[in-house]
């Protein structure tokens, strides 16, 4: 049996946002297809990879990774506000068609998972984009933390809702998190 083998690099980056918590990062010849978040180990690296890119040799690349963690860090430093990378979205139809819609809410602003829903054509599956959402391989640059709920109520983060606060706060919503509100305005 002939099998295609792919390689796929890595790199990590810490950040005074993180508390220096290393975020992980892994991506294939074709685009970034992992960004960890900063709770997590190496582990979920390699078993990441080990299921959605099987045989896949993972290689230890700064160098490669250098733009991707270059743009990352320009982020967490508030001096960038698009990435100009590609992507290796690995995931089902309805998940990477979520994705992309995410990659459309623009810095500084915030879209409830219904917004989503109806952006995607599925207006009643609510429940899935945030699924899909959670299940996103590239926060931050996929702006996952920019979705909130229906009524405008800051929601939950896969990486908590402190860093949820701190991304937000990064992008503008800082007046608004301070005075103690629950919920965003528009």
């Amino acid at each position: 049996m002939n099998q295609s083998i792919t390689e796929a690099y890595w790199d990590e980056l810490a950040h005074p946002i993180f508390q220096r918590r290393p975020v992980y990062l892994a991506a294939t010849n074709q685009g970034l297809c992992l960004v960890t978040l900063p709770h997590v180990t190496f582990d979920t690296l390699e078993e990441w990879v080990g299921k959605k890119i099987p045989h896949a040799t993972l290689l230890h690349d700064p160098v490669r990774m250098s733009e991707y963690t270059h743009q990352l860090l320009e982020y967490f430093d508030g001096k960038r506000k698009e990435f100009t990378f590609s992507f290796d979205l690995r995931g089902t139809a309805f998940q990477v068609s979520v994705w992309q819609a995410l990659t459309r809410i623009p810095y500084g602003q915030a879209r409830s998972y219904s917004d989503i829903a109806e952006t995607v054509g599925s207006p009643n599956a609510v429940r899935a984009v945030g699924a899909a959402n959670g299940a996103n391989p590239i926060p931050f640059i996929i702006p996952c933390h920019r979705v909130i709920g229906k009524t405008s109520a800051l929601t939950g983060y896969r990486g908590g809702l402190q860093v949820k606060e701190e991304l937000l706060r990064l992008e503008g919503f800082d007046e608004y998190i301070n005075k103690g509100h629950s919920r965003f305005q528009f």
